[in-house]
């Protein structure tokens, strides 16, 4: 990760809006520092990850003229309440905190494809598959955390979350 913020950093244009990557990359560091510590401190790092998405989606937002193409908003509705209710009873007293999360994460991937919708362009394309592949690298994590853990969770979790950033800080390059 912190290679990844070194190369956000190297983008050829820094604007005011670029720092909302650079920010929301320091963000997921910080979640991710959180993670290795022995106790189990998921609010914090819920926390981290929602100020991470939320800096994302405001970037993906700043180019925007908002459309509302309504399948796209049904069908990440539809992933919202299958993670909620898949979740839900299992959470306990993480049941706002991570309903949030999975709001603004769908939200991200909403402004992501909005943006691909209406500017349909290398640097949008790229924002979008790195929002959905930290949609998917989110609900695995939170499925494994918080359902049912299988074996091969870790690898795919890191693969999502890796290549979702790289496709976010690559949209900085185009």
């Amino acid at each position: 990760m912190l290679l990844m913020l070194l190369w956000a950093w190297q983008a050829p244009e820094i604007t005011t809006f670029s720092y909302l990557i650079l920010f929301g990359l320091l963000a997921s560091l910080i979640a991710d520092i959180i993670q290795m510590f022995p106790q189990d401190r998921m609010l914090y790092t819920i926390g981290a990850l929602f100020i991470s998405h939320l800096l994302y989606t405001l970037y993906f937002v700043n180019p925007l003229t908002l459309s509302f193409y309504w399948p796209l908003m049904v069908i990440l509705l539809v992933v919202g309440v299958a993670m909620a209710l898949l979740l839900w009873n299992r959470l306990e007293d993480m049941c706002w905190p991570v309903v949030t999360y999975l709001f603004i994460t769908l939200l991200m991937v909403w402004a992501a494809a909005e943006g691909y919708i209406t500017q349909t362009n290398d640097m949008s394309f790229s924002q979008l598959i790195g929002s959905i592949l930290l949609l998917i690298a989110s609900t695995i994590w939170l499925t494994d955390r918080y359902r049912t853990p299988f074996r091969a969770a870790n690898a795919v979790i890191a693969v999502c979350y890796f290549l979702g950033h790289f496709m976010v800080v690559r949209a900085l390059h185009i």
